[in-house]
């Protein structure tokens, strides 16, 4: 049987991309992997996946039983809801360490690095194994997008040797070109219902017993949310209440600017603006520099709970 590699609830490209070439590269060491999903591809996930000739993995939301390999966190709110009654045979992350426990051994890629595929780039080098140009030049863009093409605080040197060498492999010349293409998808947002684009990029974390949700949508200019705001306001309110949680966040990021809005609905909105040192006005400010939600945002807010 083989092991399942599967990323987030909610996946991001990071999770897409970093499933398909950790099977890859699974399956050239002998250990049989199948990439799979929890949830809808976004639209940029969708346009890397187009530009490198993949299909999305196979939806699968049951593992009980099987072998995981985790991908891109080690959260439980993340993880899929039957987790326990499987085996997870290893995770590779760049996040924070979360709440995942297992009954047996297993292999942990993590550091502190602005993506996962960063990481996996280095199983490539450590296994000795040679890397698809295909392959290449989705592991690429996925770090284009988590470090934000470079500007996110999350970015090392690491991350940025990692493009280069991918882009060498994929043949692409100007990869901060293509990193623009994607953000310009991601901006676009006429037409598409609130509810899908809070959920867009949107997880979960427990903050000391309290469910706390954090969506982001990055663009490249906040003005294509003026019409939508309200909607979005609105949104985030029911989903708080659906959800039973205690608060809910979208950080309306503007990478060029290097800042993001923040809306809040809250139970105690004073935990958020001692998180971030700032008054919300009407449930929304905004702040400056502030590009990464796994650095930036939740760091603080943790300690704020705690």
């Amino acid at each position: 049987m083989p092991m399942y590699v599967v990323g987030h609830k909610i996946p991001d490209s990071d999770s897409i991309c970093g499933a398909i070439a950790l099977a890859y590269l699974k399956n050239q060491i002998d250990e049989p992997a199948v990439a799979t999903r929890l949830g809808d591809v976004s639209p940029e996930t969708a346009f890397i996946l187009d530009r490198f000739g993949f299909e999305a993995p196979a939806l699968k939301e049951s593992y009980a039983g099987e072998e995981v390999y985790i991908v891109d966190h080690s959260e439980l709110t993340q993880a899929p809801d039957d987790i326990s009654d499987a085996t997870i045979v290893g995770i590779v992350d760049h996040h924070k360490l979360g709440d995942l426990t297992t009954s047996t051994p297993l292999e942990c890629w993590i550091r502190p690095v602005g993506c996962s595929n960063t990481v996996i780039k280095m199983m490539y080098d450590f296994y000795q194994v040679e890397i698809p140009a295909n392959i290449a030049g989705i592991m690429l863009c996925a770090i284009l997008s988590d470090t934000v093409i470079f500007k996110s605080p999350t970015c090392t040197t690491a991350d940025i040797r990692c493009v280069e060498a991918l882009a060498e492999i994929a043949g692409i010349e100007d990869f901060k070109a293509l990193g623009m293409e994607m953000f310009k998808v991601k901006s676009a947002v006429d037409g598409t219902p609130a509810r899908d684009l809070v959920m867009r990029d949107f997880k979960d974390f427990n903050m000391n017993d309290n469910l706390v949700g954090i969506g982001q949508l990055e663009v490249t200019d906040l003005s294509v949310f003026d019409n939508i705001k309200a909607d979005l306001e609105a949104d985030i309110a029911k989903l708080k209440e659906e959800g039973n949680r205690h608060s809910v966040i979208l950080l309306l990021t503007d990478i060029m600017k290097e800042g993001s809005e923040i809306l809040v609905v809250s139970d105690d909105a004073s935990i958020i603006e001692k998180a971030y040192g700032k008054s919300l006005t009407d449930g929304k400010v905004w702040l400056d520099g502030v590009l990464s939600r796994k650095k930036q945002v939740v760091p603080p807010l943790q300690d704020a709970f705690a």
